[in-house]
């Protein structure tokens, strides 16, 4: 499985952003799907999560209201919307996939490179 994310970029708070997350490989839509990032200095934390039906889905308090995680199964994609953005919210975004949902990142199995998202004061 390969995982492709982009769509990130340098945003004034208060601003909107979409990031994408492009799959090849094994079957898609056999993956639970999450968001992770990473800022300077800091560990890698949990964003948000997505079943594999997007009906089910899972955030981190902090992103709670503003941002929302969605898949097109068809498409192979899975996005990542980011609406009333803050700089705490600057960070290397990565997305993940992995048979078993999980909200660790140690549990899952493949990763995408990463996307830098800059939120400005």
């Amino acid at each position: 499985v390969q995982l492709q994310a982009f769509g990130g970029g340098l945003v004034q708070a208060g601003g909107s952003l979409r990031l994408s997350c492009s799959v090849s490989g094994r079957t898609f839509i056999s993956y639970y799907m999450g968001w992770f990032r990473q800022a300077p200095g800091k560990e890698r934390e949990f964003v948000a999560a997505i079943n594999w039906s997007g009906r089910d889905t899972y955030y981190q308090n902090s992103v709670k209201g503003r941002f929302a995680i969605s898949r097109d199964n068809a498409n192979n994609t899975m996005y990542l919307q980011m609406g009333s953005l803050k700089p705490e919210d600057t960070a290397v975004y990565y997305c993940a996939a992995d048979p078993s949902f999980a909200i660790v990142p140690a549990a899952y199995s493949y990763w995408g490179q990463g996307t830098l998202v800059t939120v400005s004061s």
